[in-house]
């Protein structure tokens, strides 16, 4: 089993970051033998009441509206949406909400119904990050909402180092063509 790259991300954004890219390949933690089990366990469902064509179909929407917002990308998280509800009711007089969803459609409804929390918390903060080569997604909970990569010791550093190096080898290239002085 592929060991995730990012965990600890808000429900949504975990489920989306299950897919992410390895040395130019396209990586499904959720296609690995015993995977979907682990994550459905991690969030408190019961595997055998979930299904992972649902869940799939959750991440997909999701990640669809995060790269292509728009009609459809609307539509097709309200598909998920679709499948449950939540209800109010008073217990000991406080309210207290309750999830329904279709059968098999549990995490799935919940992932969509968490990631309608973060648009409507603070749509602002939910990034990519932003080394070109990486497709993992964060919520930005930095105190200056500055953020700018999954994580420091890796995109980050890759990243920094390789701004180091090009500007490295551009001044070794104007001192060998003379163009700038030798110190």
């Amino acid at each position: 089993m592929p060991e995730r790259l990012l965990v600890g991300e808000t429900m949504s954004l975990d489920l989306v970051n299950t897919e992410w890219i390895d040395h130019g390949n396209m990586v499904d933690f959720l296609a690995a033998d015993g995977a979907p089990e682990l994550w459905f366990r991690e969030y408190g469902f019961d595997p055998a009441e979930q299904d992972v064509d649902a869940l799939r179909a959750s991440r997909s929407a999701i990640r669809s509206l995060l790269d292509s917002p728009g009609a459809d990308a609307d539509a097709r998280l309200n598909d998920v949406l679709s499948h449950g509800y939540e209800s109010t009711r008073v217990t000991d007089g406080r309210p207290e909400t309750a999830p329904t969803a279709d059968a098999g459609w549990g995490a799935a409804w919940s992932a969509a119904r968490a990631f309608t929390e973060l648009l409507t918390a603070h749509p602002d903060r939910i990034r990519q990050c932003a080394h070109p080569d990486c497709v993992l997604w964060f919520y930005d909970t930095s105190r200056n909402g500055r953020r700018r990569w999954h994580s420091m010791e890796t995109c980050g550093a890759r990243t920094k180092s390789a701004r180091h190096y090009r500007r490295y080898v551009s001044d070794e290239t104007a001192r060998a063509d003379g163009t700038a002085p030798v110190a």
